[in-house]
């Protein structure tokens, strides 16, 4: 195992256990650890400057999100995400994102609006640029302002959890040729539907944007194996 662990900052409100939670989390999505590699966590703990606990406790929330797997008497592997983990992930996200549209177009406030339409301003910037880390970013916060305007805190914590699980690879789905111009549209479709208050149009438009999401990751891995 070659990790690249940036050590704990002991500067934060967030307890230990969450900070070493979302560092490996992190370093998994980055690409620094493999999909397969083993890890270890004596090494885990020294990289990051901490003891065997929180990372003993971090690496049992990884495994119930699962970005990790535990193999009795083998030791803790990175996920090695297959065709089926993505269907089953999907099938559970395309409804719970239906949803959240839906309760987005009921409860969203003016500030969230606001905030929305900046951050497709923001996606077609970096869209251009071809600055695919900023991309995904972007994304990420758009989904998060849709998901907080829902206002219900468990299906927001439920549809994280999910999403976690595919972060690695969203980028091959957003370089797949002509995605990044239907992900705009799709999303520009969406917001004018919660705008509207229009919680039908809103649901069609969420289920659309990740059903195409799915297709095209789908086709990505396809063509990469």
């Amino acid at each position: 195992m070659a990790g690249h662990l940036q050590p704990i900052k002991l500067d934060s409100y967030k307890p230990l256990r969450e900070l070493v939670c979302e560092n490996i989390r992190q370093a998994i999505i980055d690409g620094t650890f493999s999909p397969g590699e083993r890890l270890m966590e004596i090494q885990l703990a020294d990289e990051m400057g901490v003891s065997r606990t929180p990372v003993r406790e971090a690496i049992r929330k990884l495994e119930l999100e699962g970005v990790v797997v535990m193999i009795p008497r083998r030791g803790t592997y990175v996920a090695d995400i297959s065709i089926k983990d993505i269907t089953e992930i999907y099938e559970i996200r395309t409804s719970l994102d239906v949803l959240a549209a839906g309760l987005a177009a009921e409860r969203i406030t003016d500030e969230e609006l606001e905030t929305l339409n900046r951050l497709l301003v923001e996606f077609g910037q970096h869209a251009n640029d071809g600055n695919m880390e900023k991309i995904v970013e972007v994304d990420t916060a758009f989904h998060d302002v849709l998901y907080m305007a829902s206002r219900n805190e468990r299906l927001r914590m439920i549809i994280n959890n999910l999403r976690e699980q595919v972060t690695g690879i969203r980028s091959r789905s957003m370089s797949y040729p002509g995605r990044l111009l239907e992900t705009m549209n799709e999303h520009r479709i969406l917001v004018d539907c919660i705008a509207a208050r229009d919680v039908e149009s809103a649901q069609m438009a969420a289920r659309n944007h990740m059903e195409n999401a799915e297709h095209t990751l789908m086709k990505s891995m396809t063509m990469g194996e």
